[in-house]
């Protein structure tokens, strides 16, 4: 699918596979410089801008958005096993209207106005093959370029959850040995019902996780993906509990619905999907604004990435005057490729 400037993005009437495979070559184009300094964990930037996983299925995938203005890119979330993908559709429009994290459906939308429902389920490639990958991926990007990977652990049958702990430092520590600069554990699948998925909601477990996860990786800077949160004690207990272990949150990692056609009928067999784009900002970045008033308040070193409905340099300033260190684009920059070089543009003008 061709988007402004003749740029190809994410086709999403196609599979997960089809995409994996048909990856756009990096660009060569002037990108506008983002004044002022910034750096995220004590690794330098020139931009405040990144990528999350969601869009990143690959190196190749990587390598094109790095040539597209983006600083920070995470390597989609990979697993200790193969994992499939979601049979289509995986991007499904929806009804662009501000959403508070409460609601329980969400209607369709003909077209894609700015916000969609996603179904993947956290697929990955085998071991080998990603670690292969993450590999080249790192000697091939601009040394300013921050590679962040993204790993879950794989709760299998028996298992406890010293099992799934240790799962997920297995491929931390085996992305570390890839050449990854930061790791980001996602607690926080809105498509996944089962422990793996959910863990950000249970801060007990989660600190279990973490903790065997900074043991595996030693200084290399930790993120932690989560989910929605708007009570202020849940965030509070979060922090607490996760604050001695990790560097940095990401969040939120969409917020949850069920998708209903015109006719009522619910999609995806009525399970909950993570609804991404314009229509969670708000709610985004108030969140980010709780998280960085626990963290002021108690002093702790810990850095914010917003994700969530970023389209434009104002969103960035939103986020940024919330508390947040670093922005994560996902759905504007799968829709059209270009967003980040104009989103640098804006930010430039901004500045003069």
């Amino acid at each position: 699918m061709q988007t402004d400037l003749n740029l190809t993005a994410y086709d999403r009437d196609k599979t997960y596979e089809w995409n994996y495979h048909n990856v756009p070559d990096p660009v060569e184009m002037e990108i506008p410089d983002v004044p002022g300094e910034w750096e995220f964990c004590g690794l330098p930037l020139n931009s405040p801008l990144g990528i999350p996983a969601g869009p990143l299925l690959n190196g190749r995938w990587v390598l094109y958005y790095a040539s597209l203005g983006f600083d920070m890119l995470t390597y989609k979330t990979v697993r200790s096993v193969y994992r499939e993908c979601y049979r289509l559709p995986n991007l499904v429009p929806v009804v662009n209207k501000p959403l508070s994290g409460s609601e329980r459906d969400i209607s369709v939308n003909e077209t894609m106005q700015g916000s969609w429902a996603i179904s993947y389920g956290m697929p990955s490639m085998e071991p080998d093959d990603w670690r292969a990958d993450v590999a080249w991926t790192r000697k091939h990007l601009p040394k300013h370029s921050i590679l962040s990977v993204s790993v879950v652990g794989t709760m299998q049958e028996g298992w406890s959850l010293d099992d799934l702990a240790d799962d997920y430092a297995r491929c931390a520590s085996w992305a570390v040995e890839s050449g990854a600069d930061c790791v980001e554990t996602n607690l926080s699948c809105p498509n996944v019902s089962s422990r793996d998925g959910q863990l950000y909601q249970q801060p007990q477990s989660a600190k279990i996780v973490v903790q065997r996860v900074r043991d595996a990786i030693g200084s290399v800077p930790y993120i932690l993906k989560i989910g929605h949160i708007d009570s202020l004690a849940e965030a509070e207990k979060l922090v607490a509990v996760l604050a001695p272990f990790v560097d940095a949150i990401a969040m939120p990692n969409c917020l949850q619905a069920r998708v209903a056609d015109d006719t009522g009928k619910h999609l995806f067999d009525g399970q909950l999907r993570g609804i991404g784009g314009n229509a969670i900002r708000d709610a985004s970045i108030a969140q980010i604004q709780l998280f960085h008033n626990c963290i002021r308040r108690d002093k702790l070193p810990l850095q914010l990435i917003g994700v969530g409905g970023i389209t434009t340099a104002g969103d960035v300033h939103k986020y940024l005057a919330a508390g947040a260190q670093a922005v994560h684009v996902a759905t504007a920059a799968m829709v059209d490729p270009a967003v980040g070089i104009r989103i640098r543009k804006e930010l430039a003008e901004f500045k003069r």
